[in-house]
C-alpha cells in the first residue's frame, strides 16, 4: 500500500466521465476559465480525476527557496520576498505540480498564513508564515464538499481567486503574495447548495453519475485491480495515451493566444445568455473563455459555433439545473441565436452575411 500513495492512476486510463476530464484538460490549458465545480455522488472518480491531471502535467519551473512557487518568467507577479532579493541571482528549480487540499475544518490563518509577530519585533522584518493558499499558488486547490466550507473561508477564496493576491494583515503588519490556483470543487448536492456568490465564480460545473453500463463497469474493477497488482506496469502500459494528452495539451496553450473570436460568435455567446435569462456578464466572459480554449484544444483558430455550444453546455448547463435547462435546451438556444443574428445580417445592405464554416461535431476527446 506505500507503493500506491507515491503512484498515481493514470488520467487516460479513467473509464467515462468524460465531461468531467474535459473540464479538467480545459482548465490545465486556460486556467483563467475559473476552475470546476463538480457534482455527484460520492465514489464517481473525482478526486481520482483530479490527483491523476496534476500527476500528468508538466513540471512548474519555480524560484528556488521560494514558499509561494514564484515564477521566474514573470517578475509582476513575484512575492515581496523575490521582489526584495537583493543577490541580483535567481536560482530556478523544478517542481511536480500537485494538488492541495483544503480541508472542511482548517482554520482561517492555516488557509491564508500567518505573520511572524516575533521576527517582526525582533529584527524588524516582516516575515510570512505561508499557508494553504501560498501552498496552492500555480497548483491545484482541491476542496471537498465545497458547500460545506465555513463563510469566512468562502470569503478568503474568492478575494484570492478575484485578485490572485493573498493578503495578510495582523496587528498592523500586512503581506501579500501570488495566490493563482486552479480551483476544484466537489460536492453532493443532497447534503446542501453551495453559495452563490462562490457559485458564481467558479468557471465550468459538472454533474456526475454512477456508470450504470455493464461493460464500462467491468472495466472499472478491471483497471483497478491491475493496478493494485503491478502499478509500475499498469502506468507504463498507459504510458503512450498519457504523452498523447499531453501534448494536446501543450499545443493547445501555445494555440490560445492566437485564437481569434469573429463578431458574430460574440454576439452568439451574448444572445444565448439573454435568452436564458442569466444574470450579469460572468457567464458571457466565461462561455467566451471556455469557447476560445475549446478551440485551441481542437486545433483550431477561430471560434466556431460547436465550440460555443459545447462551452454553453460546460458553463451553464448544470449551473441552471433547476430551471431544467439542460444539454437539448441550450442547443435549441443556439440555434435560435444563430437564426436571430442571420436575419440581423441579412438586413445590413452594407456587409454581406457572414457564413458560418461547418465543422464535424463529432470530435476525440
Amino acid at each position: 500500500m506505500r507503493l500506491l500513495k507515491n503512484l498515481i492512476f493514470p488520467f487516460s486510463a479513467i473509464v467515462g466521465q468524460e465531461r468531467v476530464k474535459k473540464a479538467l484538460v480545459l482548465n490545465a490549458i486556460n486556467p483563467s476559465i475559473g476552475g470546476v465545480l463538480i457534482k455527484g455522488d460520492k465514489g464517481t472518480g473525482k478526486t481520482t480525476a483530479v490527483r491523476a491531471l496534476a500527476d500528468l502535467l508538466p513540471p512548474l519551473k519555480v524560484i528556488k527557496g521560494c514558499s509561494f512557487n514564484c515564477d521566474p518568467d514573470d517578475p509582476a507577479s513575484f512575492c515581496d520576498s523575490c521582489k526584495d532579493d537583493e543577490s541580483g541571482e535567481i536560482q530556478v528549480e523544478e517542481k511536480k505540480m500537485r494538488v492541495v487540499e483544503l480541508p472542511l475544518g482548517a482554520t482561517e490563518d492555516r488557509v491564508v498564513g500567518s505573520i511572524n509577530i516575533e521576527k517582526a519585533l525582533k529584527e524588524g522584518k516582516k516575515a510570512l508564515e505561508p499557508g494553504i493558499l501560498a501552498d496552492a499558488n500555480r497548483n491545484i486547490l482541491y476542496v471537498d464538499e465545497i458547500n460545506l466550507l465555513d463563510d469566512n473561508l468562502v470569503d478568503v477564496l474568492l478575494d484570492a481567486a478575484a485578485y490572485g493576491i493573498n493578503t495578510v494583515e495582523r496587528e498592523g503588519i500586512s503581506l501579500a503574495h501570488p495566490s493563482n490556483f486552479i480551483l476544484v470543487g466537489t460536492m453532493n448536492p443532497a447534503e446542501g447548495e453551495l453559495r452563490p456568490q462562490l457559485s458564481d465564480r467558479i468557471g465550468l460545473q459538472i454533474s456526475v453519475q454512477s456508470i450504470m453500463d455493464i461493460g464500462d463497469r467491468v472495466k472499472i474493477m478491471g483497471r483497478r485491480e491491475a493496478f493494485e497488482n503491478n502499478p509500475n506496469a499498469f502506468r507504463e502500459e498507459f504510458s503512450e495515451y498519457q504523452n498523447q494528452v499531453l501534448e494536446n495539451i501543450i499545443e493547445a496553450r501555445k494555440l490560445l493566444p492566437k485564437v481569434k473570436v469573429s463578431p458574430d460568435m460574440m454576439k452568439l455567446i451574448a444572445q444565448l445568455c439573454v435568452d436564458m435569462g442569466v444574470d450579469g456578464h460572468r457567464a458571457d466572459i466565461a462561455i467566451l473563455k471556455t469557447s476560445k480554449t475549446l478551440a485551441a484544444y481542437y486545433k483550431h483558430e477561430e471560434v466556431e459555433s460547436v465550440d460555443v455550444e459545447e462551452a454553453a453546455a460546460l458553463v451553464l448547463g448544470e449551473r441552471f439545473h433547476k430551471k431544467s435547462l439542460d444539454e437539448e435546451k441550450i442547443k435549441k438556444q443556439i440555434k435560435n441565436a444563430k437564426n436571430e443574428i442571420s436575419q440581423e445580417n441579412t438586413g445590413d445592405d452594407k456587409k454581406k452575411p457572414q457564413k458560418m464554416r461547418k465543422v464535424n461535431k463529432k470530435r476525440g476527446e
